[in-house]
């Protein structure tokens, strides 16, 4: 029952944060959309910041789950971006709130998980340092995060979400680089 009310919680509080800023959403929006009370909410959730993380944590874990292995820097990309298309303007409405912190915080996990997935994956049988391994994660988790960062100041637009499969297309192979230089170092 607790599972099914928390889903209630974060499907009716993602349903407001599409329509509205997140500054304007109080815990009684979200308990009058989902049919709850106050007391309700607050036995699953501290307040609306936690919620958030709930959300961000849940979606991680279901990334996870999902991708087990990736095989390009291209799908890297495209599972951190994924869960922000399907929550464009929640997200971009926590982006532009004093919350932002936690938003940046759980698309490094995402981006961090991703990129580590992608590099033990494509790169398991290459003789690379673990120094050399976590400076090429880094390196890419850093575009990464920089690029969908960009991506959220242009307000998620259509053309630079374009440049930035762009610019993955052009990366092609750069990791792979990366990894044969370490190994001959």
């Amino acid at each position: 029952m607790a599972t099914l009310t928390k889903k209630a919680i974060r499907n009716a509080f993602l349903t407001l944060l599409d329509e509205h800023p997140l500054s304007k959403i109080t815990v009684k929006d979200i308990t009058d959309a989902c049919g709850m009370t106050r007391n309700t909410f607050y036995y699953h959730y501290d307040d609306i910041p936690a919620l958030i993380e709930e959300i961000f944590i849940t979606e991680i874990d279901r990334i996870i789950k999902a991708y087990p292995s990736l095989d390009s820097v291209d799908e890297c990309l495209r599972v951190a971006m994924g869960f922000a298309m399907e929550h464009k303007k929640a997200l971009l409405h926590i982006y532009k709130s004093a919350n932002r912190d936690i938003y940046e915080y759980y698309l490094w996990e995402i981006c961090s998980y991703t990129v580590t997935t992608y590099i033990d994956t494509a790169f398991a049988d290459e003789p690379i340092s673990a120094e050399d391994k976590d400076t090429v994660i880094h390196y890419i988790k850093c575009a990464c995060f920089g690029m969908v960062i960009d991506w959220m100041n242009c307000g998620m637009n259509d053309s630079t979400r374009k440049k930035l499969l762009r610019i993955c297309e052009l990366k092609k192979g750069m990791a792979a680089e990366l990894i044969r230089r370490s190994a001959r170092n």
